[in-house]
């Protein structure tokens, strides 16, 4: 991932001190106290902030002037681990048919050859009818094998670790697996174990024996093959975590026709600049975002917005690229190529999700980052305690190796990540685009959610409804002059009434002057005649009352409605409305389920506004309207001093303030870029409904996340004192401990299933 700068805050003197952000692949890590040795080491260098995520094996940091990457790397290093910048995203043409990368294949291969080789050991060792003369020489070579080339991964992490003065998971894993080989090498070759006709009793829990007679093959291999089976699956679950990601990252069209010199020319993707023009045939994949310029179209987006009813296009609309061409032939003008387009954001604001940490996991890996020290002189502790009060060597051996082996903490570092890994990539699917996993905290508190009107409980395309002219006035000469004048100005309002009048009247007359009055209308000559159009009381004067009641009853209809007149008289009312959402009712109807309470926020009138509420559900006292653009943030700050937790829903320029105040911000993807940026969520397509699924499925993540968490914390505080006890037999201990982070993972890899 290439550096980015970015501006930092004001440093003394008023000078802005740039900084830049790195994302680094780091290998190595076996476990969460791997990734907080890590994360520590980085942040103690001057003026850097480091973020790693086991799960991900990634790093985000971001770093003064003065600091090159290079430093990073090296940092990274000397704490015993590898750094390296990622690659471009590509398809890992390693990768074989299955979809199991070589890492996990030769962690595959590993795993079978250990199951087999000890298999049989734990068999002997297990039941004592299968024990013959010399059994224990056919387990020592069994097992030898599982524990030197098995267990090597351990191993050599450990004694990394042990270079640099650290201890992590595999510290317990290596320590417990050679002690109880080194014990079973000397009680076969110093001991008695060795003798013909040695018969070895299996029980779960510690019991007193003879230490020269008691050898713990069984325990060196089988915790090693269950450990191995934990990692295997471990692996493979968190790349079927990742899998939503790759396929987004993978859903861009490979190769394009391009119009060159008026022909068509077949070129890859990536060399397609702005401006340049492509022909998208029916089943293609649109390219890269852009614009239609010729040809109309339906176009299938739902492998990128979850979308299943395809959308139809004609010229001058938008189309996003790795959406499919379902109908006729298209030609695109580029307008966004690269880490511009839509894709290539969503998969930006996925994978920064994924990298983050939420406070929950923040506190796991503290607690991680000290936990093996801990367990370490617990061990110790134990030892000492069962051959203090015992004095059998063998008893407080077998209880010591136990607690090594149950308390390797796993489960704790793979809770959070797993959960948040599988969690925004189902999103992601789903068109939903979790910013941060922060974000999952907000969701719980929120109560309250507030929806701007336009363009998100409504269409935002105003449309001419209805015409009332005065006595006199030709319906065709009110729509040809108001039409007219309209046609010169960009507010929607004018441009409904434009559009309806030529729908209506045909070609319009050009405006001979044209005055925009802000907040009030538009007024100028057309024909000769001084036109007005808008709310120009100074220009009108008193309405007659035919108008004024055609007035009336437009606005309690939920109407915006606007004069038109010329030569200083009133000659009608012409009644616009925004069209509402036929999904915007059933949305606030899920987010009431939810336990939100709905406030509509607009700048239109409060009878408009309360129109709209009524259709959609939304009570008349939650209804904030003839609210300033500016204003919009004020009304969020108002009800979070109220003592509300608030979720704001916009999607244009105007919402970005208010979006960035509340506690949590959706934004609606059709929206601009301004509100996306400010969003919490981001809500791909333009369906209110969609909200309703994002918090459901942000809280659905979060309660995954704190279930993972009571598991493996509660995991280990059962499994510790247990094993400290003398009631887990070490081999039980390993397989219950390998169990702990397959379960974790697995439980996150549910939230494939939300709908």
């Amino acid at each position: 991932m290439t550096s980015t700068t970015a501006p930092e805050a004001p440093a003394a003197g008023g000078q802005q001190e740039a900084r830049s952000e790195v994302e680094l692949l780091i290998g190595g890590m076996t476990c969460a106290s791997c990734a907080a040795r890590v994360e520590k080491k980085l942040n103690r260098m001057e003026g850097v902030t480091a973020t790693v995520n086991y799960a991900t094996e990634k790093a985000r940091i971001t770093y003064p002037p003065g600091v090159e990457v290079a430093d990073l790397i090296t940092t990274v290093v000397k704490t015993g681990y590898t750094a390296e910048e990622p690659a471009p995203p590509r398809r890992d043409e390693e990768e074989t048919a299955s979809g199991t990368d070589p890492e996990t294949a030769a962690l595959r291969t590993r795993l079978i050859v250990s199951v087999l080789l000890a298999l049989p050991v734990v068999l002997l060792a297990m039941v004592p009818p299968l024990q013959f003369d010399h059994w224990q020489w056919l387990s020592l070579t069994l097992a030898a094998p599982v524990v030197v080339w098995g267990a090597a991964p351990f191993h050599r992490a450990a004694w990394t670790n042990l270079r640099h003065g650290a201890a992590t998971m595999d510290t317990l894993v290596s320590v417990g697996t050679l002690a109880a080989f080194g014990w079973s090498l000397w009680a076969l070759f110093l001991g008695d174990a060795g003798e013909p006709g040695m018969r070895h009793p299996f029980e779960l829990t510690v019991s007193r024996t003879d230490g020269a007679s008691t050898i713990y093959l069984e325990v060196a291999a089988g915790v090693t093959a269950f450990l191995l089976l934990g990692r295997y699956l471990e692996a493979r679950s968190k790349r079927q975590a990742g899998a939503a990601l790759r396929a987004l990252m993978e859903l861009g069209a490979k190769d394009v026709t391009v119009l060159r010199d008026g022909r068509e020319v077949r070129v890859p993707a990536e060399r397609l600049s702005v401006g340049d023009r492509f022909v998208v045939r029916p089943g293609e994949k649109i390219a890269t975002d852009g614009t239609v310029v010729e040809g109309a179209s339906a176009v299938d987006a739902s492998m990128l917005t979850g979308e299943s009813v395809p959308v139809d296009v004609t010229v001058g609309d938008t189309v996003t690229g790795a959406t499919v061409n379902a109908g006729g032939r298209l030609v695109v003008e580029a307008t966004r190529i690269g880490a511009d387009t839509q894709l290539a954001r969503m998969a930006k604001l996925v994978e920064d999700a994924q990298t983050g940490k939420a406070q929950v996991q923040r506190l796991a890996d503290r607690i991680a980052g000290v936990f093996v020290p801990v367990v370490l002189l617990i061990a110790a502790g134990t030892f000492g305690l069962w051959l203090g009060n015992t004095g059998d060597t063998v008893a407080a051996f077998t209880a010591a190796v136990a607690v090594l082996i149950i308390a390797c903490p796993c489960a704790l570092g793979l809770a959070t990540p797993t959960a948040l890994m599988v969690g925004t990539g189902r999103g992601a699917q789903l068109g939903i685009l979790i910013k941060g996993p922060e974000v999952l905290e907000s969701t719980r508190r929120v109560d309250t959610v507030v929806l701007d009107k336009t363009g998100t409980i409504t269409t935002g395309r105003m449309s001419l409804r209805a015409v009332h002219a005065a006595e006199g006035t030709a319906e065709r000469e009110l729509l040809r002059l108001a039409g007219a004048l309209e046609h010169a100005s960009e507010h929607p309002v004018a441009r409904a009434v434009a559009a309806g009048a030529e729908e209506r009247v045909g070609t319009l007359p050009r405006p001979e002057h044209f005055e925009n009055v802000p907040g009030r209308g538009v007024r100028g000559r057309v024909e000769g005649r001084e036109v007005a159009v808008g709310r120009l009381s100074e220009v009108f004067g008193e309405l007659p009352p035919e108008l004024a009641r055609a007035k009336e009853d437009a606005e309690r209809a939920g109407h915006t409605a606007v004069v038109a007149g010329w030569d200083g008289a009133a000659r009608g009312v012409l009644a616009v409305a925004d069209t509402v959402k036929e999904t915007s009712a059933e949305a606030v109807r899920e987010l009431r389920a939810l336990g939100l309470t709905p406030v509509l926020l607009t700048g239109d009138n409060r009878a408009v506004a309360e129109a709209v509420a009524r259709i959609v559900g939304i009570d008349e006292d939650r209804v904030i309207a003839e609210v300033l653009p500016e204003d919009k943030a004020d009304v969020v700050r108002r009800l979070q001093e109220e003592g509300r937790s608030v979720a704001m829903v916009g999607d244009g320029v105007n919402d970005a303030a208010a979006l960035a105040v509340a506690d949590l911000g959706l934004a609606l993807g059709t929206g601009t870029d301004a509100a996306i940026e400010a969003g919490d969520l981001t809500l791909v397509r333009g369906d209110l409904r969609v909200a309703a699924d994002a918090i459901r499925l942000s809280r659905r993540t979060l309660s995954t996340i704190k279930g993972n968490l009571v598991w493996a914390f509660g995991y280990n505080v059962a499994a510790l004192p247990l094993a400290a006890a003398g009631l887990l037999n070490p081999m039980i201990a390993g397989a219950a401990m390998a169990f702990s982070s397959v379960f974790v993972v697995t439980n996150s890899l549910r939230l494939r299933s939300f709908h």
